[in-house]
């Protein structure tokens, strides 16, 4: 499944208290130090004054190539996070009557929390949101483990969406059920125009919001497990995943 948009940013990196944390990441080996910041810009204008609200400081390796890297304090992350799913709200609910969400886990809702806040909860059409998981752990809603308990304690709760167009597991089934359940709802929105697709025929959110685990997961997908070569099916699921549960 894949996202039909892109952030103008390439990379959101949130700011770790030890630069040297950055180095070791994604970034390019090559050594030098550069500090850049690129407010979201449209013909040259920037869309938000605002959008910066102090000032960054990291140690960056640079290469060429790396032209729109972002880098971020925890504050500017939430901030510019907000910001841009507004504008990608308001886009596709004009375009296409809905807005279609995917959310991971772990600390993404933290970062989610300037859209509860005006100006975003008054502006933004809560009505058109679709909501899904692009992973969840097969355990009660009510688990601390359960990542829509994560997302709807600090979002889902505190915003208008309406309950119905907020697709969570179902939790009272055995995981190859719960994916089997999963893809069938999915399926069915796809023929309703819910959510788009793409021109092979797979689903394809107006946005998806990724983390990645420690060991480079990804939504569930971990390195060199024989899930990865699932092709067919559009919800997989796998009962021993290296972080548990």
């Amino acid at each position: 499944m894949s996202n039909s948009c892109t952030l103008q940013s390439s990379l959101f990196c949130a700011q770790k208290p030890n630069p040297l944390s950055l180095r070791t990441s994604i970034l390019p080996t090559q050594v030098g130090n550069k500090i850049v910041y690129h407010p979201l810009r449209k013909n040259n204008k920037v869309f938000s004054p605002n959008r910066c609200v102090g000032k960054i400081e990291a140690s960056l390796k640079w290469e060429k190539g790396y032209k729109n890297v972002e880098v971020f304090s925890k504050e500017h992350l939430a901030v510019s996070l907000a910001y841009d799913v507004a504008q990608l709200s308001t886009k596709f609910t004009k375009e296409r009557g809905a807005f279609t969400v995917a959310l991971s886990g772990g600390s993404l809702i933290k970062y989610l929390r300037k859209l509860v806040d005006s100006p975003y909860a008054e502006t933004i059409d809560w009505s058109k949101w679709h909501v899904f998981w692009v992973d969840e752990r097969v355990v009660p809603k009510d688990n601390l483990e359960s990542n829509y308990k994560l997302a709807n304690d600090g979002f889902l709760s505190k915003v208008p969406i309406p309950p119905l167009n907020v697709y969570s597991i179902d939790d009272s089934l055995p995981p190859d059920g719960a994916a089997d359940v999963y893809e069938t709802t999915l399926r069915r929105l796809v023929t309703s125009n819910v959510i788009a697709t793409s021109t092979n025929g797979l689903p394809k959110f107006d946005l998806m919001l990724l983390g990645m685990g420690p060991d480079g997961h990804v939504a569930s997908l971990f390195p060199g497990h024989p899930l990865l070569n699932e092709d067919q099916k559009w919800i997989s699921f796998l009962n021993d995943s290296p972080k548990q549960p």
